[in-house]
C-alpha cells in the first residue's frame, strides 16, 4: 500500500500557520490596562503574587526599600526569593527611589548655575529631614534600587522610576531623564483606592469604581501592602478587579512601552 504523508504535511503546516496568528492576535493586546504595585509594607505581597500568577497577568513593580510588616525591609535579604520568583514569572521592575524619598519643591538656581531639589527620605540614616539635592544625586538615588535589585535577583531594573508619592516637577523628571529613567505617574482614573480609608471607601465600592473608570490605556496604582488601610484592599479586590476587566475584552500589558500607548496622569 502507498501511504503519502503530503496531506498530513500539509495539515501540519496549516496547523502551525493557525497557531502562529493566534499568538500574534494574543500578544497584540488591543485594550491594555497596566497594573502597577510599589512596594509599601509587603503584607499583601504574596497574595498580589498569587492573584497575579492565577490569573496569568503580568505587572510592573516599583521598588523602594520601605519598612515592611515584618520589621524588615523590602530590599533585605529575606525577600531575596520573593523578587526572584517574580524575575521567573517575566514582571517588570522600576526603582520607587531607595529610602522613598519625596520631592517638596524646586530651589531656585543659584549663582553658579546649578539646579536643584529640595528632597525629604522617608527611611535610612537623613529619614524625615529635607535635602537638597543636585541632578547626580537625585540619579544615584534611584540608581541604588538598580544596584540593590542586581544584587537580589541578577536582574537590572527596566529604564524606569516612580516618584514616592507621585510628586514630582519637570526639573525632577528631567534630572532622572539624564541618567537613563523614564518617569511613570498613573491615571488619575487608576488610582486603586488601596490606601485610603476603609469607612469612608469600602472594597466594594472601589471595585465599583475601577470597573467603571479604568478604561483601556490605563496606567494603575496599588501597593503591595499598606499601613493606613484597615481592610486590606488586595485580598477582596483585585482578583474580581481583573476578572471584570477581562470580562470587558481587556487585557494586560507591563511598562516601559512608548509613552503614547500608555495614559498616565
Amino acid at each position: 500500500m502507498h501511504f503519502s504523508i503530503r496531506p498530513f504535511f500539509c495539515l501540519s503546516l496549516a496547523l502551525i500557520s493557525l497557531l502562529g496568528v493566534s499568538l500574534a492576535q494574543a500578544k497584540a493586546c488591543p485594550k491594555p490596562i497596566y497594573l502597577t504595585f510599589d512596594t509599601g509594607n509587603m503584607a499583601v505581597a504574596e497574595t498580589v503574587a498569587a492573584i497575579l500568577n492565577r490569573q496569568q497577568v503580568k505587572a510592573t513593580f516599583f521598588l523602594a526599600n520601605e519598612k515592611t510588616y515584618r520589621g524588615d525591609y523590602s530590599l533585605d535579604d529575606g525577600w531575596r526569593s520573593f523578587w526572584q520568583e517574580r524575575v521567573k514569572e517575566g514582571h517588570r521592575f522600576g526603582s520607587h527611589t531607595y529610602d522613598h524619598v519625596y520631592f517638596v519643591r524646586d530651589v531656585p538656581v543659584n549663582s553658579s548655575g546649578d539646579a536643584r531639589v529640595q528632597m525629604k527620605p522617608e527611611f535610612g540614616a537623613n529619614a524625615k529631614q529635607v535635602m537638597l539635592m543636585n541632578g547626580a544625586e537625585v540619579c544615584a538615588e534611584i540608581n541604588r534600587v538598580n544596584t540593590r535589585f542586581q544584587e537580589l535577583s541578577n536582574r537590572p531594573l527596566d529604564p524606569i522610576w516612580r516618584a514616592a508619592g507621585g510628586k514630582t516637577s519637570p526639573r525632577l523628571i528631567a534630572m532622572a531623564e539624564q541618567c537613563g529613567y523614564r518617569h511613570i505617574g498613573w491615571a488619575p482614573a487608576g488610582f486603586l483606592g488601596d490606601e485610603l480609608s476603609s469607612e469612608k471607601f469600602p472594597n466594594q465600592a472601589l471595585l465599583e469604581k475601577a470597573l467603571q473608570s479604568v478604561k483601556p490605556g490605563d496606567i494603575t496604582m496599588a501597593h503591595l501592602g499598606i499601613w493606613s488601610r484597615k481592610d486590606a484592599w488586595a485580598p477582596t479586590v483585585l482578583e474580581p478587579l481583573i476578572e471584570g476587566w477581562k470580562r470587558k475584552g481587556y487585557c494586560f500589558d507591563v511598562l516601559p512601552v512608548s509613552p503614547a500607548k500608555a495614559k498616565p496622569a
